[in-house]
């Protein structure tokens, strides 16, 4: 077990150790210069302006067909007779078909069109030659707008089915865990990415033992129902070793063993999204240490009551489950869990979060000095603060287990988040 000091965390993780760097958390961030900064420096504060951007292009692209009929109205009547604005008239029911309803397509298509006729009965020229062809041909395009719009609608609804029938099966085999577990408080979340219309592979779980409370985050390479199923594979496979293997080494084998033979049923690994990264944790019941078995996975992070952490780094790294290049044994890690602390183990999709200049999210970083009631507030927290620094564009699904040991005669906490989505500096205070 390892040797904590006031500076350092000495023994098999041999990581830094509970040095108080950071405020305690009760202010703004901005002003502590600390994690989740809301001040104008840090990433964090790169967010808005993000968010902002996207919101006024999406009130532009919805202005533009107006823009379009209104400019070419005005250049109409101020241009030389042989200058026409019809090219206008005509995009403006084709910009609004991928972006509008099919309401507002068909008023735009009828504005454009309407357009056009004034416009050549003010002049004396509707039964011309060319007028009529102008016409005609922005009663064309208005619909043709109509055709796009139908078919941006369907599938629209074609990829939010699909979404729904790969987010469902998820849930099927990641039930929300319960708040309390073997006297450790417990949350899980999971994110899925928005800039895709299928679920990961993320993971995770938490099993009452007679051996402690063990749990396991991981993350299956490949997305959709494929992904899901190798999920499926894991997490039974982890229900029945969790109870059953008296060490947790032994838990890690019983996965590896579950994936090849699922990779000889389906011939192949590559069949069964090839590897899986994972860590693995044990609780012990009645004792104060934490024993983790990490297989190429992100480090967890503990957090302690008075704001420190540390991040859990293996003392041997070693390869995901399901790499297929031979075997060696595991080795667990350990280290001290007091009371009050909380263990945070993540996917990928939080520590690869990138912000508009392409600098990943910090967890260590973000969190060292801050404090929470509880492991649920800690995720809201997290996942509202990642929101804020990719502007809302995630690109990866992302799976979050929180796991607190409560402490006895604790003082109240309070954490300070972000609300996300405003267009102020508000802060909630819990």
């Amino acid at each position: 077990m390892a040797e904590k000091g006031r500076g350092r965390v000495t023994g098999s993780f041999g990581v830094p150790g509970r040095g108080m760097s950071g405020s305690m958390g009760l202010g703004r961030f901005g002003s502590t210069g600390g994690a989740m900064g809301l001040g104008k420096s840090g990433s964090a504060g790169r967010g808005k302006p993000v968010v902002a951007r996207s919101a006024g292009t999406r009130r532009f692209v919805r202005l533009l067909p107006v823009l379009l009929i209104g400019g070419g109205l005005l250049f109409d009547s101020l241009a030389p007779p042989n200058f026409t604005a019809v090219p206008l008239f005509v995009a403006a029911p084709l910009i609004a078909a991928p972006f509008f309803s099919l309401a507002s397509t068909v008023r735009t298509g009828v504005a454009a069109v309407l357009s056009v006729i004034a416009m050549r009965l003010s002049d004396g020229t509707s039964t011309q030659v060319v007028p009529v062809i102008e016409m005609i041909t922005v009663l064309t395009a208005a619909a043709l707008a109509l055709v796009i719009n139908g078919v941006v609608r369907r599938s629209n609804e074609q990829l939010a089915s699909a979404r729904v029938i790969a987010e469902t099966a998820m849930r099927a085999v990641l039930p929300t865990p319960a708040e309390r577990i073997g006297g450790l408080q417990v949350a899980a979340r999971y994110e899925a990415a928005q800039a895709d219309e299928f679920v990961g592979g993320d993971l995770f779980a938490v099993a009452d033992t007679p051996y402690g409370v063990r749990l396991v985050v991981g993350d299956v390479r490949g997305k959709g129902l494929d992904a899901v199923e190798a999920v499926a594979v894991i997490i039974g496979a982890f229900r029945e070793a969790a109870e059953q293997e008296r060490s947790l080494e032994g838990v890690a084998q019983r996965l590896e063993r579950a994936l090849a033979r699922e990779g000889t049923r389906r011939y192949g690994l590559d069949a069964m999204e090839g590897f899986i990264t994972a860590v693995l944790a044990e609780i012990p019941p009645g004792s104060a240490t934490l024993r983790l078995v990490n297989r190429g996975h992100p480090e967890p992070i503990l957090l302690h009551a008075d704001g420190a952490l540390e991040v859990l780094a293996p003392s041997v790294p070693a390869m995901p489950l399901g790499m297929d290049l031979g075997v060696w044994p595991d080795r667990s890690d350990e280290c001290e869990m007091p009371a009050g602390s909380t263990l945070l183990a993540f996917t990928d999709g939080l520590s690869e979060a990138r912000d508009a200049n392409g600098a990943f999210y910090d967890p260590a970083a973000r969190l060292r000095g801050r404090i929470f009631p509880g492991p649920e507030e800690l995720l809201s927290a997290l996942t509202d603060d990642v929101r804020l620094h990719t502007g809302g564009r995630s690109t990866d699904d992302m799976a979050l287990l929180a796991v607190s040991r409560p402490a006895e005669g604790q003082p109240p906490r309070r954490t300070t988040v972000k609300i996300v989505g405003r267009g102020d500096d508000t802060v909630r205070n819990r």
